[in-house]
């Protein structure tokens, strides 16, 4: 299980640079990852559909395509894989539910479109926690994900995007679409030791996505590098007029801003009062972050929050049950088996009224203003992404929310947040540490990240034992 300084998986910004170099092709790249989906999703659950034949016809139209001089954008011919909560026209979708049978899509989400635009070759649909509700990445009904940090011990690999967030770790895809409602990306990306972006609502359309908390839902992406997730913020953002949450998105290339003097960066460092409960490996390496930001000449701003996090967490599930009982509640209180830990949460939306529903939105826009108001003097937040590192699936409490803390209040402010690899525990399981800006400040906290990243290279480091175990092997049945 101890993590090893030898990058054998490429990063998706590595291998879109290869194709278009001609030192490698995307018939190749696909053909490399299904292999590796065959030797390894049997034991990690990463995926609930591969597009085998269709990834294969199209990785050889995109090679043609170059061989011809012709690109079809910046994700040409690399490999994505897409969370079980979008349409993809013609291919089932399920949403990490047996309650009834996958329907099949009639349209395809507005995402997977930009990203098939832009050249990328969809491998399949990876499991999520049921109707995304849950931190954990555990699913009763079918089966959670493992995560690829240890292969001896079954661990969360954190949710709710826990397949996208596996399938990645473990080079299975280059990159992958997830949905951020209370921390959904950066949960999953800080325990498998990768980068998650949650995006500011509207910034990326929701077209064609399963919601559970439209207050809160957001998509963002999930790679190996902060370039890799610029470079599918790039594709996937701007205006749908299929979605009229996005009409204010802006055009922009945020790839192009990564590069720039940090220097003087104010950066609001966790206050005394919040450094609790945080396992201390998690701790020690924060700590090490700010001793890193320090060095490359950022200002650290120490200060309270304007409302605890805790307050926070309480306020961002009461709307994430309410709505999601508004939304799932005639189906949940069918007798249909579902996993009974998401059920517990989304029935708790019943006994929430509108008036208090109103009185929630309402504490939501108090806090969120004396956010903004408190973040005036400084440029960014510097937290932890997770207090704790992937525990063993035997010992999750499913009536605890421990990886919700420094997640669900990014949502309910609605601001935007990075989860970037930041160090190791002694156990050699990933901890994370997220950059949180203001609304459609994706730019600035990407370009710290980017600098955080090119000066401690945690993104170098992958799981142990992956090539020995699978791919040289084979699996044995999980």
């Amino acid at each position: 299980m101890n993590p090893q300084a030898e990058n054998r998986i490429p990063s998706l910004s590595d291998a879109a640079a290869a194709i278009a170099a001609g030192k490698l092709t995307s018939t190749a790249l696909v053909t490399q990852q299904l292999a590796r989906i065959d030797a390894m999703d049997r034991k990690l659950h990463a995926y609930v559909d591969v597009y085998r034949d269709e990834a294969l016809a199209v990785a050889a139209s995109l090679d043609a395509m170059q061989e011809a001089g012709i690109r079809l954008g910046p994700l040409h011919g690399v490999t994505v894989a897409i969370k079980d909560l979008f349409d993809i026209a013609g291919k089932p979708i399920g949403a990490g539910s047996l309650a009834r049978p996958p329907r099949r899509s009639a349209l395809t989400a507005t995402v997977v479109d930009r990203l098939r635009a832009a050249g990328a070759v969809v491998l399949g649909k990876t499991q999520t926690v049921e109707f995304a509700f849950g931190g954990w990445g555990t699913n009763a009904v079918m089966g959670t994900p493992w995560n690829p940090w240890d292969l001896e011990t079954h661990r969360i690999p954190g949710g709710s995007s826990s397949g996208s967030s596996v399938a990645v770790a473990a080079g299975m895809a280059c990159g992958a679409l997830g949905t951020d409602t209370g921390g959904s990306v950066r949960i999953p990306a800080g325990l498998c030791g990768l980068v998650g972006l949650k995006t500011t609502g509207g910034l990326v359309s929701r077209h064609g996505l399963i919601q559970l908390c439209p207050t809160h839902d957001t998509v963002g992406p999930i790679a190996h590098r902060v370039r890799d997730v610029a470079l599918l913020l790039d594709v996937i953002a701007g205006p749908d007029p299929q979605d009229a949450a996005s009409v204010h998105s802006p055009v922009r290339s945020v790839s192009g801003q990564l590069d720039g003097d940090v220097s003087g960066t104010r950066v609001w460092i966790l206050p005394e009062s919040e450094r609790q409960d945080i396992e201390p490996a998690v701790l020690a390496a924060y700590d090490g972050v700010l001793e890193t930001l320090a060095r490359l000449g950022m200002c650290l701003v120490e200060r309270a929050l304007p409302q605890s996090l805790s307050e926070s967490m309480r306020i961002a599930g009461a709307l994430m049950s309410a709505e999601g009982f508004a939304h799932l509640g005639d189906l949940f209180e069918q007798d249909l088996v579902f996993d009974p830990h998401v059920k517990r949460r989304i029935l708790a939306g019943r006994d929430i009224p509108a008036a208090q529903y109103i009185g929630l939105l309402r504490l939501r826009e108090q806090a969120r203003l004396a956010m903004l108001a408190a973040m005036e003097p400084v440029d960014v937040c510097v937290m932890p992404t997770n207090a704790i590192t992937a525990i063993s699936v035997a010992e999750v409490d499913e009536s605890m929310t421990t990886l919700s803390r420094f997640g669900r209040f990014v949502n309910l402010l609605d601001l935007c947040s990075v989860a970037v690899p930041a160090g190791f525990s002694h156990e050699g399981l990933p901890i994370s540490v997220q950059f949180v800006g203001r609304p459609w400040h994706e730019p600035q906290v990407l370009r710290i990240a980017r600098a955080f990243e090119d000066a401690t290279r945690w993104y170098q480091v992958m799981p142990q034992g992956l090539e020995e175990a699978f791919v040289t092997n084979r699996p044995a049945a999980a």
